[in-house]
């Protein structure tokens, strides 16, 4: 029986450490970025924590200096892992030479994650749903 006490201690406090640097990589300012605006100046986005476990909201935006191309995401975001995060919200983008300048707003759940050695979430479903193009929307860890 103590072995499965310590066992089910050290699984939980783990778990609970896990749990704990995510927070830490979550929460707080971070850039924002959708290749068509650039990638040499950023947007930002916000993330705090949510009354509800394991959420965290996400808002921001990202503006073009050029012209009046955006991005915008506000919804919220559940941990799978520090790598994969699930997003349910409001993504819209604006880009003056797809979909006829028109705004593209995508609504629902989407997966961010980070792979290899990358210090970003990037959107995983990047098939512009308004045009026939990929949009690379990346979340940036913090600095």
């Amino acid at each position: 029986m103590k072995k499965f006490v310590v066992i089910l201690f050290l699984f939980l406090s783990g778990g609970l450490f896990a749990q704990q640097n995510i927070e830490e990589k979550l929460l707080g300012n971070h850039m924002l970025s959708l290749q068509w605006i650039s990638w040499d100046y950023f947007g930002k986005a916000t993330i705090t924590k949510s009354e509800k476990a394991n959420e965290y909201r996400i808002i921001g935006e990202q503006k073009s200096k050029e012209n009046s191309d955006y991005l915008k995401i506000e919804g919220t975001l559940n941990p799978v892992s520090e790598t994969e995060l699930t997003f349910t919200g409001i993504i819209e983008t604006e880009i003056s030479h797809i979909n006829n300048g028109e705004p593209c707003r995508r609504n629902g759940i989407f997966t961010f994650k980070a792979k290899g050695k990358r210090k970003y979430w990037r959107l995983q479903d990047i098939d512009n749903p308004c045009d026939g193009v990929a949009d690379y929307v990346d979340i940036y860890f913090k600095q």
